[in-house]
């Protein structure tokens, strides 16, 4: 169902890929947005190492939610800040693409977990993040993207 990369020898491994989506803080989500129009956005979110699902949070009204409500197959792109070899121009940089379904998240006691934790990827001030929730958990939707197909590659801009 999902294509096989074409340059193999540049393809990431399971742990990378999964590294790079614990690590990095925003990645693009892409879904299928009005009249067939492909809406990509960045987002935030955050990787569960124990069931395997990246979190998102949003406003509960607008064109990505109505979009998610519609049609719930995405992409989500990861990717890195790359480095220079040293002599070179080139940036190297690690992507990663995940391809999946999305849930909504009902149960409140999850939401607010997963809003917690992606919040120490930002911060580790707990009076912020308590702060946070407090106002603004309320009024806070969460989806998950449960992955069917994860690929990464490493390119080199040169």
């Amino acid at each position: 169902m999902f294509r096989p990369m074409q340059r193999q020898k540049q393809s990431l491994d399971r742990e990378e890929c999964l590294l790079l989506l614990t690590t990095q803080k925003r990645g693009v989500l892409a879904v299928q947005g009005d009249d067939g129009y492909p809406y990509a956005l960045p987002i935030d979110h955050y990787y569960c190492p124990e069931d395997g699902k990246l979190y998102f949070h949003s406003g509960k009204k607008g064109h990505k939610v109505d979009a998610l409500r519609k049609d719930q197959k995405v992409s989500f792109c990861v990717y890195d800040e790359g480095i220079k070899k040293p002599g070179s121009w080139a940036l190297n940089i690690k992507s990663v693409i995940v391809f999946g379904r999305v849930e909504f998240i009902e149960d409140r006691d999850t939401i607010y977990e997963m809003a917690r934790r992606l919040s120490y990827k930002f911060t580790d001030d707990e009076n912020y993040i308590a702060h946070e929730l407090e106002h603004s958990g309320p009024g806070t939707l969460m989806f998950a993207l449960v992955p069917e197909h994860i690929s990464g590659k490493l390119v080199n801009e040169a």
